[in-house]
């Protein structure tokens, strides 16, 4: 029996719940969303309402960062006068404890896209053409939904590298169950982006022996560099073995039962030497880390793969089979659209909130809606954090004319006065001279996630410097320091276009006239 929707949904994530419980409650749409049953570690047959966001991601992680800065508080507990404690943790009971809160939320999502009207429906979903959708449930029962449009909300999946032994690794999903690594054991920990980093602080505060295994020269490759510096830094001063320029080769079962990690390096004093008499190659040497678990955090690809797109002529980027849309996240089906992390346009949960509202309004509201992707704050939750909005200075340099003022702030935390903690805030601000306008704001140090969401209200409202000087900051804190930077630390010289006049008004999402 064929059914007639205006809208099925496949994927309830956060873009896809956001997309269909406005266009079914706000709009009054007919809505169907399929998403898999749900599971704390993903597969072809495991899913859930809530998505990776917070069944697997962020929320997840933000719990696990949590319980991990406990060790830091107990140790820095000292210096205030209370008496040193050796506590331990319980790994299993917090896991526990962690897993029934997500089992709410993911009961929660349900519940909000049943309030707007919405169908849930669990199974498989595949596009079987332009307006037809087929269900395919665990039990094997199949069902075909006919539909006005489809909407591919199927987010991300992680990736392992093609390395002898990957299998023997985990990812970043069964990173957020692991508990069998016994206490004080050891894990090595392979990438460099913002899951690897997170998880290296995690792990060292759960109280086991982390290694981060980074290719590059820095973690947190596309932040500016001076931050990623000093993440770096941090790692180091909190027990993290970071191993820089570090390829991974091989991952072998060793006699313990452990994993041996084999990685390559350039050798110490060594040059270049040519391969097959064509190319100057670094010389190399090689070395192991023998440890309980290694995890691959080297990356998610879309997931778009098996659900019917190239079947019914959806256009998939030929690297990363992510699915290619338009401003107004159309792709070049008329009747198909893709938000979300499939898109790997800029893959986080709140602009994938972003683009399911503009998607709602393009749809069924009557007003055709882009997502506005610049000024977009973020924040990596290494311990302290880091907290990003606007351009980073190569960025800058590169994409703006004209003198950019470059203003920097380094100083102890108060609290790290009397804890003795070997950490300092850095503050970063950019200033475009011609225009005033602040042009990127970067930090790291306690609550810079906290900071950085008011810093990008300021941003997206084309905010000058002599808008934030004239505020009056709050004493004592560390956010004050954003209104009180009065010498520039060094001017540089942009490279790029000239940054257009303002009228200094907010900004938001930018609809077609």
């Amino acid at each position: 029996m064929s059914e007639e929707y205006d809208l099925v949904t496949i994927g309830a994530g956060s873009g896809g719940v956001r997309a269909s419980r406005l266009s079914a409650g706000q709009y009054g749409a007919k809505v169907a969303v399929i998403e898999l049953p749900f599971g704390l570690v993903s597969s072809d047959e495991v899913g859930g309402a809530g998505g990776t966001c917070v069944i697997r991601g962020c929320v997840p992680k933000k719990l696990m960062v949590y319980a991990s800065e406990f060790s830091e508080a107990f140790d820095d507990a000292e210096g205030f006068g209370w008496s040193k404690v050796k506590p331990s943790v319980d790994i299993k009971k917090f896991l526990a404890r962690k897993a029934k809160e997500i089992e709410r939320l993911n009961g929660v999502y349900g519940q909000i896209l049943d309030k707007a009207g919405v169908e849930c429906i669990e199974g498989r979903g595949i596009v079987l053409d332009p307006h037809t959708v087929e269900v395919r449930a665990s039990d094997g029962s199949v069902r075909q939904l006919k539909t006005k449009n489809i909407l591919i909300a199927t987010g991300g999946r992680a990736v392992k590298p093609p390395i002898d032994g990957a299998e023997l690794a985990i990812t970043s999903d069964e990173a957020l169950v692991l508990d069998d690594v016994p206490e004080g054991g050891t894990i090595a920990i392979v990438g460099a982006g913002y899951i690897a980093v997170e998880f290296a602080g995690i792990f060292s505060g759960l109280g086991y022996k982390v290694h981060l295994v980074i290719r590059g020269e820095q973690p947190l490759r596309g932040f500016d560099e001076e931050l990623r510096q000093l993440v770096g830094t941090n790692l180091g001063k909190r027990g993290v073995d970071v191993h820089l320029k570090t390829s991974p080769t091989k991952l072998e079962k060793n006699a313990d039962g452990g994993i041996d990690l084999h990685y390559e390096v350039p050798k110490k004093g060594g040059g270049k030497k040519e391969k097959n008499g064509e190319k100057e190659e670094e010389e190399k040497e090689k070395g192991m880390i023998s440890c309980h678990k290694v995890l691959f955090a080297t990356g998610r690809k879309p997931n778009t793969r098996g659900i019917g797109l190239e079947d019914a002529g959806v256009q998939l980027d030929e690297k990363s089979k992510a699915v290619k849309v338009d401003e107004y996240s159309h792709t070049n089906v008329p009747s198909i659209w893709s938000i979300g992390d499939c898109t790997d346009r800029l893959n986080l949960t709140p602009v994938a909130l972003m683009e399911g509202r503009a998607l709602a309004a393009t749809l069924f509201g009557g007003k055709p809606t882009a997502p506005d992707y610049e000024n977009v704050p973020s924040a990596v939750f290494c311990q302290p954090p880091l907290g990003t909005v606007g351009l980073t200075e190569a960025e800058a340099v590169e994409k703006l004319a004209g003198d950019i003022d470059v203003y920097v702030s380094k100083f102890k935390p108060m609290k790290n006065t009397l804890s003795g903690r070997d950490e300092r805030t850095f503050m970063k601000m950019l200033v475009h001279v011609p225009t005033d306008r602040v042009i990127g704001c970067h930090m790291v140090g306690p609550e810079a996630a906290e900071i950085v969401q008011g810093l990008g209200i300021a941003l997206k409202c084309n905010a000058t410097k002599a808008q934030f000087d004239s505020c009056v900051g709050v004493h004592p804190s560390a956010a004050e320091e954003w209104v009180t930077m009065t010498s520039a630390t060094r001017r540089i010289k942009g490279e790029g276009k000239q940054l257009e006049p303002t009228t200094h008004k907010c900004g938001g999402n930018k609809a077609h006239d």
